[in-house]
């Protein structure tokens, strides 16, 4: 860990930029949360109406949707962590 820290050092973030990364956190945690509650509504009245096919659709779904969220708030992240290695090398 040490080797690799001299060898590509992690940027030191400001703590505007830790609170920038802590509000897009909060935003994509909350927008997964969302995805959660209502596909996971429909995956519940779809199992209770025994449409177990729809089920695993909408299960699948959910798994892509959770994906992309992620994904797209790791991108965030990581823009605010590359201002970071700018203000660092600059």
């Amino acid at each position: 860990m040490e080797r690799l820290e001299k060898e590509s050092p992690a940027p030191k973030l400001t703590d505007e930029q830790k609170s920038e990364i802590a509000e897009v956190e909060k935003c994509f945690k909350a927008k997964e949360a969302e995805k959660e509650v209502f596909l996971g509504g429909l995956i519940e009245k779809a199992r209770a109406a025994g449409e177990f096919s729809e089920v695993a659709a909408v299960e699948e779904q959910l798994a892509r949707e959770l994906r992309r969220i992620r994904e797209q708030g790791d991108t965030a992240k990581e823009k605010v962590r590359q201002a970071a290695d700018k203000t660092n090398d600059g």
